[in-house]
């Protein structure tokens, strides 16, 4: 069976362009885009006639926390029952707001690489994952948290050497991580450390990189503070998530590797925005106290040309799964262009993760995850904000 869609305006994720009167046909079975074209469109037995609406890719999201609730922010003594709740709560919210795969970024349980297996087996569909498992820090530092019923931390996994750092690879890896997440950095959800505090060290910071790349995982690294971001890039990791504080020489580093920067600027945005007087005062005073660097830092690192991944941190708090597409607007906010923005979130992520062959456009031979929006997001980034727009997975309709 194939089901022809037609009489569309496509955001293709490849071009920063809207090609008018477009058409694919999709087949049935496999959900991938068998044929694409324009204007004249073929007969076919299942028409769906899109109105002359915007068809765009589903959002990769290549930074999310499946493990947190970001209205309860409830970290501490979570079961691992409670933790699995959360996360497909979680991706039902994302699909809603139409992001359709997903990079955690460091989940208690290895929740996110048990979600991942059963997806694999056909077993749970929705927004899919790339899993990270738990992420790596030091004693007291960024993921140094999140104790399990019996006293013991569930979320990071404690290295303080280059020796245990390469086990705790090997061991998530074994399990199934297709993304190694670091703490390089101290940040702001932590209450021990500070945002610039550099908690890995250049050892085992070259350890990650050679035991992940050895087998064919990325490495994904918080980093925050100057000096960490620096050492991470000059490490050779695949991305630095938040990067708040990069310098200018860094800006021309990370180009020069070819490395993504993943801003995270909504997470930044909404702890002060809604926090006041529901969260700990070191969050608030921590997110306060840098966002305007922060927001001064994107606003020269975006136009200089770095490679831009999306990714909002979601789960952090009041930092919510359906919130997602409000990071597009705010990295307008400080220096990308929407057509900047929108590829952020299509081909350059999907690149990121690894998952480009099939995935982060619309094209001959690719899956069809796609948006159908009313209003054209290359003219109004918020048209990605539509809460009622219609959101395809594998070709079908899912909200």
């Amino acid at each position: 069976m194939e089901t022809l869609y037609k009489n569309f305006n496509l955001f293709d994720g490849k071009t920063a362009q809207i090609q008018k009167d477009a058409w694919f046909i999709v087949d049935d079975k496999s959900g991938e885009i068998i044929k694409l074209g324009f204007k004249d469109a073929p007969d076919a037995e299942h028409i769906v006639d899109l109105q002359q609406k915007y068809v765009m890719p589903g959002l990769i999201n290549s930074h999310v926390h499946l493990m947190m609730n970001a209205i309860t922010n409830k970290l501490n003594y979570l079961s691992e029952a409670e933790v699995t709740f959360t996360a497909l709560n979680n991706l039902k919210e994302a699909l809603q707001a139409g992001v359709t795969y997903v990079r955690d970024c460091g989940c208690a349980f290895d929740v996110d690489i048990k979600l991942r297996r059963l997806q694999e087996e056909g077993q749970l569909g929705g927004t899919e994952i790339v899993p990270s498992g738990r992420p790596m820090s030091i004693t007291g530092g960024h993921a140094d948290f999140t104790e399990g019923l019996d006293g013991e931390t569930t979320w990071g996994n404690i290295v303080d050497s280059p020796d245990e750092m390469r086990h705790a690879v090997r061991r998530e890896f074994k399990l199934g991580a297709k993304n190694i997440k670091i703490m390089v950095t101290g940040g702001v959800m932590s209450a021990t450390d500070k945002i610039d505090d550099v908690e890995l060290s250049m050892p085992e910071l070259e350890t990650v990189v050679e035991e992940a790349h050895n087998k064919h995982m990325t490495v994904a690294a918080h980093a925050e503070g100057a000096k960490g971001i620096h050492e991470a890039i000059v490490a050779g990791v695949d991305s630095i998530e938040h990067g708040c504080l990069i310098t200018d020489d860094d800006i021309e580093l990370i180009k020069q590797k070819d490395i993504y920067l993943t801003p995270t600027v909504i997470a930044t945005y909404s702890i002060p925005a809604y926090g006041e007087g529901k969260l700990p005062d070191y969050m608030i005073e921590k997110a306060k106290g840098f966002k305007e660097q922060f927001y001064a830092r994107m606003k020269v690192a975006i136009p200089a040309g770095v490679k831009l991944s999306f990714g909002t941190d979601a789960g952090t708090p009041f930092n919510r799964f359906g919130d997602i597409p409000k990071e597009l607007e705010l990295l307008t906010d400080v220096g990308a262009t929407n057509e900047e923005a929108l590829l952020s979130a299509t081909k350059n992520s999907s690149h990121l993760l690894g998952i480009d062959d099939k995935y982060g456009s619309l094209e001959t031979g690719k899956i069809a995850d796609f948006l159908v929006l009313d209003d054209d997001p290359i003219a109004d980034i918020k048209a990605v904000q539509q809460t009622d727009k219609a959101v395809y997975k594998k070709g079908v309709k899912v909200f």
